[in-house]
């Protein structure tokens, strides 16, 4: 499924673009994109598509806030009929609805071209509520071990004074007087039958007489939830955790949604990590570098022993088995991958200097074959150079 772009970018204002320049910039893409200027154009229409969407999000000041804070997660599956209450996208009918609302124009004209808008009942059907994302960092010993973490989300919740339902205790939903409880109004004019959906009860033919004064007959209150959440180990930067029911309460006694919560790694001073593997840089004196010898390496388990052999140089990698990490679902371990660095000495007293004096005097080219290679080849050029001048 092809990821949605930034309603921003899709309308090219900026995140702080004022209400006006959204319409603006609407306006401009909306008249490029139109259908009735693309006919059988499906690449203009999923683009008209596409910028209705974004602009009936980013016009709207509460939609806008949300999608500020949740990005495209907020608006989830359950939301209407394949609009942005889900991810699937908005449908040409109510991209041209929206079309219409940017330039002035009546809505309920194209709700009479497509059928009279909104199903009878679809205002106050149970509807599921929306998924939530939420971004937490952890720390990279958290990864490793696993952890468990308290957090409190804003959500929209399940009113407990009316259960949901949008009424106010001890009352219940009427029929709408205004349609009848058909849900539309019929106007007849010759040879013309406009439907158009009811303007008191929102197409549902039922309408809340007394409404919750909590929720405001809505069924849902924003509140605060705290969610104890289980971190396995071997999680990493962009692991997914899902909770099932930790999302936001959904519309008049409908399921709830989920809760994803994307996890963002510290990045460690000494371990780092690909994948399963630790890659670590490990400093090595200079005489167990020349000499070869055995070093202790931390771990993330613990120091374990290396053997170094007789002349590494630095930047040379050596490989511990088994001393990475386990993955997230136990199905391999990880390797520890140890990148050398040959440390000279500082801070020599007398007795020192001499010893290294004394050593280095013992030296001859045998003791540093890439200092004599780099000599040969210099060697090489200065005569090929001393020819070529002679020739002048």
């Amino acid at each position: 499924m092809a990821t949605k772009r930034d309603y921003y970018e899709v309308l090219g204002v900026a995140r702080d673009a004022s209400i006006d320049d959204i319409k603006k910039a609407y306006r401009k893409l909306a008249l490029q994109y139109h259908p009735d200027k693309n006919p059988g154009n499906k690449e203009a229409e999923e683009k008209f598509k596409e910028i209705s969407e974004a602009y009936e999000v980013l016009s709207d000041t509460e939609k806008r806030q949300t999608y500020d804070q949740y990005g495209h997660a907020a608006f989830a599956p359950g939301g209407g009929r394949g609009g942005f209450g889900g991810f699937g996208g908005i449908d040409l009918e109510e991209a041209l609805r929206t079309f219409m609302g940017a330039f002035g124009g009546a809505g309920s004209i194209f709700e009479d071209f497509f059928g009279g808008g909104r199903e009878r009942g679809a205002q106050d059907t149970p509807t599921r509520g929306a998924d939530l994302r939420f971004d937490l960092e952890i720390e990279f010993e958290e990864a490793v071990c696993g952890s468990q973490r308290d957090v409190t989300l804003p959500v929209l919740d399940e009113c407990q004074t009316c259960k949901g339902t949008g009424a106010a205790p001890g009352s219940k939903k009427e029929t709408c007087k205004r349609c009848g409880g058909r849900g539309m109004l019929i106007n007849s004019n010759g040879f013309f039958h406009v439907r158009q959906t009811c303007p008191v009860c929102g197409g549902a033919g039922e309408a809340i007489g007394n409404p919750c004064r909590d929720c405001h007959g809505e069924g849902r209150v924003r509140g605060k939830r705290a969610i104890n959440l289980k971190i396995p180990p071997g999680v990493e930067t962009g692991s997914r955790l899902r909770l099932a029911g930790g999302g936001e309460g959904g519309v008049r006694g409908g399921p709830v949604g989920d809760l994803y919560v994307v996890l963002h790694v510290k990045q460690h001073e000494l371990f780092q990590r690909r994948d399963e593997d630790i890659i670590i840089r490990m400093p090595i004196p200079f005489d167990v570098a020349a000499l070869g010898g055995e070093i202790d390496v931390p771990t993330i388990n613990g120091y374990a022993k290396l053997k170094i052999p007789p002349g590494t140089e630095t930047n040379a990698v050596f490989r511990m088995r088994g001393k990475g990490l386990t993955g997230v679902r136990g199905l391999r371990d990880g390797d520890q991958h140890v990148q050398v660095i040959v440390e000279v000495p500082t801070h020599l007293s007398s007795a020192q200097k001499d010893l290294i004096n004394s050593l280095g005097q013992s030296f001859d080219d045998s003791n540093h074959p890439e200092a004599r290679k780099v000599r040969n080849v210099a060697e090489e050029f200065y005569e090929h150079k001393k020819a070529m001048e002679g020739r002048k």
